[in-house]
């Protein structure tokens, strides 16, 4: 058999099969009506059915569809079945799910304006959008990323550049170690970031209301003085949807001079809603800002808002300098490569930008709306059924309950046949060491009657 080097690229009969095949089978699966939930299996299991597709010759692109459309897509959960309601779902749009195939046929490479300024300009039309939302100022800018942990880590690297550099200015020497100061519940990717960075963090107790309040934060920027050089607050925890006081440490910062990062990965797309904006009160002065659209923006994994109040420190921290990027480096484009920890990146907000542009922001605002709505009608609902109660009201769209008298081992129970069944897909959570069940409300074909039908098998 003999190999040519172009096979894999010309364009062929069999190509053309081969890409028909594949886009036939995108079709069937985004246009499902009823969504399998579908489960995992062993390695075992994997191994016995689907090992050995790797061969020197090749299995051919019919024999992998298959191969993947009926013995591996059926072990992974589909995390836009409207039952499942576990960590933070995913219910990307239809036009965006179809847009992301354009994207990949498309091959644009999204790092700098000279080579993609097409699909900059689009992403920048939405980040743009957001920050307007957000109320940042004229100016204001940023990139897509990967997720909520890349994202958080770009900007506490933009931080920690804007305090050395204004260290410098004033002659001042850098603290031994730097640090941030975050909520005891913030999310972990903070201490990832951290962790990366070599940096401490500061966890800060919250009040009883579970957020995070300016008073605390100032006694520990007190404690810690001139180490500290940013603060990161929550805009709705993951595990249950609590939005911080960031009115009252923002005011705290800005007095203070000390970088305002809110991680709103999960919840500041509530801030779409009109009536949810008080809660949000404070993100206008923050300094950077991320919120993922993958989650409750309805765009496909995987996809993170970087937002910076002055992209200028995002440039400043992260533009990477060598001979051969003299030509981009050297140009006074928006390359969105020089504003986070990334060189080569997809144009990962196209497909938010082609659903905004297809339905409208007022589509999206009422398909948030849903889910607020729906966290409290369900939470309600809780409440008056014996044998369970509601751990904390829900905020945004995450609602926290219990049933009386189970263990973690009944939980969990209870969530493999609930999986096993394919109702729906909730895992055990936990709350100060008191195991718990949770909500997590995304998705717009997510019911009442597909939440209380969960809660009927609660026997």
């Amino acid at each position: 058999m003999t190999i040519h080097a172009d096979a894999m690229h010309a364009i062929t009969d069999e190509t053309r099969d081969t890409v028909d095949g594949v886009l036939a089978y995108a079709r069937t699966r985004a246009l499902y009506e009823n969504v399998p939930l579908d489960k995992p299996v062993t390695p075992d299991q994997l191994a016995e059915t689907a090992a050995g597709s790797i061969t020197a010759h090749g299995i051919g692109a019919q024999r992998a569809t298959a191969l993947f459309a009926d013995v591996l897509a059926p072990t992974c959960l589909s995390i836009d079945h409207p039952g499942y309601v576990s960590f933070i779902p995913s219910a990307p749009s239809k036009a965006a799910i179809a847009f992301d195939l354009v994207v990949s046929a498309s091959a644009i490479y999204g790092g700098s304006w000279l080579e993609g300024a097409g699909a900059v300009f689009a992403e920048n039309e939405v980040l743009h959008w957001l920050a307007r939302e957000f109320g940042l100022p004229e100016g204001a800018g940023g990139v897509f990323v990967q997720g909520g942990t890349i994202g958080n880590l770009s900007a506490l690297v933009a931080a920690r550049s804007a305090a050395r550099l204004r260290n410098a200015e004033n002659g001042l020497a850098d603290p031994p170690r730097f640090k941030v100061v975050c909520s005891s519940e913030a999310h972990s990717s903070i201490v990832s970031a951290a962790n990366v960075m070599d940096v401490e963090v500061v966890p800060v107790p919250t009040g009883a209301d579970g957020r995070l309040h300016g008073d605390a934060v100032a006694s520990a920027l007190d404690e810690h003085a001139d180490a500290v050089f940013a603060v990161v607050v929550t805009g709705g925890t993951t595990n249950f949807g609590i939005v911080d006081d960031i009115a009252s440490v923002a005011s705290v910062t800005k007095s203070r001079g000390v970088w305002l990062h809110v991680d709103g990965a999960y919840g500041l797309a509530a801030m779409l809603v009109e009536r949810m904006r008080p809660t949000f009160a404070g993100v206008e002065l923050a300094d950077s800002v991320i919120v993922d659209p993958h989650k409750w923006l309805f765009a496909p994994f995987d996809a993170c808002a970087l937002l910076y109040r002055d992209p200028a420190q995002g440039r400043a921290a992260h533009t990477q300098h060598a001979e051969y990027l003299d030509t981009l480096t050297e140009r006074p484009d928006w390359n969105p490569s020089d504003l986070a920890v990334q060189l080569t990146r997809r144009s990962r907000g196209l497909p938010l930008w082609f659903s905004l542009a297809t339905h409208g922001t007022d589509q999206y605002r009422a398909s948030i709306d849903h889910g607020i709505v729906l966290a409290r009608d369900i939470a309600d609902e809780i409440e008056r059924r014996d044998g369970l109660s509601l751990v904390r009201d829900p905020q945004l769209s995450v609602v926290v309950f219990r049933r009386e008298g189970w263990t973690m081992t009944d939980y969990q129970a209870w969530s493999d046949r609930l999986l096993d069944d394919q109702i729906g897909f909730v895992v055990p959570s936990s709350h100060r060491g008191e195991p718990v069940l949770r909500f997590a409300i995304i998705n717009p074909l997510t019911t009442f009657a597909v939440l209380s039908g969960i809660l009927d098998t609660l026997r």
